[in-house]
């Protein structure tokens, strides 16, 4: 059983601060731009879900799929699932054909098509989500278009999910970790000084991170807290990795097939794990 002592709104800070303390692409030089407690507003509208969650991921690399974003994805997935929710990954090929043995998959198109708003009224009509998810999607720029971190136009190659969040009558999150993602549109002026072609698709409530896979533990450590389950000793981020590499995935920075997010080492994503976990009261 957690030890936990502080506060709500205290342990927020102290999550978003440990989840951009490396800022390696600016997160926490833009974290002044979001009102503070972001993680706990976030988590909040996954508490006591027991019905659909969409969660949208998936940030296509050369012609595959990124590590990060899908470790985190799991990770929630599993985590909603064992407090009764029922989480449904959105996300377009090859991740779609990947992950459908083992997960709940809806496929979206990849590529610019006049359906993309069709597809996201079909998918909410079916499912009623109680809440949607972003974990590391690209967002849509002023210009329509997607662009990776490179500045590279990767519309060919993207699956809308802006139109889900757009069309959402539930609340919606994301979690982003460069200024590209779903979500971004809302500190958009605040991604001015970075370089980046920024998103402008907003949500209810954004979540940054130095890498968005970690974003997902914050919200876990509330729902760990809430539920009375230590659901972060749970996530094994390198036998995630190891899943995502037999799948085809890349690492987004050095789009080699390896056991890395962001160019960096497992090691770094299980640090943070660990920090996050001791904050709430875990050891």
């Amino acid at each position: 059983m957690t030890n936990l002592t502080v506060n709500e709104a205290e342990l927020s800070q102290q999550i978003e601060d440990v989840l951009v303390a490396r800022n390696l692409r600016g997160m926490k030089t833009v974290q002044p731009a979001l009102s503070s407690g972001y993680y706990l507003r976030a988590a909040q509208m996954l508490k006591d879900v027991k019905g659909h969650v969409l969660i949208g991921t998936g940030f296509p690399v050369v012609d595959t799929f990124e590590t990060d974003g899908p470790v985190g994805t799991l990770a929630l997935y599993n985590a909603l699932e064992s407090l009764g929710a029922t989480p449904v990954i959105v996300c377009g090929k090859p991740m779609s054909e990947a992950l459908a043995k083992d997960y709940r998959v809806y496929e979206i198109h990849v590529g610019p098509h006049d359906l993309r708003e069709q597809e996201a009224a079909d998918a909410l009509a079916k499912y009623q989500p109680e809440a949607i998810v972003s974990i590391e999607r690209p967002g849509q720029a002023e210009d329509g278009d997607y662009y990776n971190m490179r500045g590279e136009s990767i519309g060919a190659r993207a699956a809308c999910f802006d139109s889900f969040v757009r069309q959402a009558t539930c609340p919606t999150l994301a979690i982003g970790d460069g200024g590209n993602e779903i979500g971004m549109g809302n500190i958009y002026d605040a991604l001015a000084n970075l370089d980046i072609k920024a998103s402008a698709t907003k949500v209810d409530e954004l979540c940054i991170a130095d890498v968005s896979n970690w974003g997902a533990y914050g919200l876990i450590a509330f729902l760990s807290i809430w539920s009375g389950k230590d659901l972060l000793a749970e996530i094994n981020s390198l036998e995630i990795l190891k899943y995502l590499s037999e799948l085809g995935s890349v690492d987004g920075v050095t789009r080699e097939n390896e056991l890395t997010e962001d160019g960096l080492n497992v090691s770094e994503g299980e640090s943070v794990l660990r920090e996050v976990r001791a904050l709430i009261g875990y050891h």
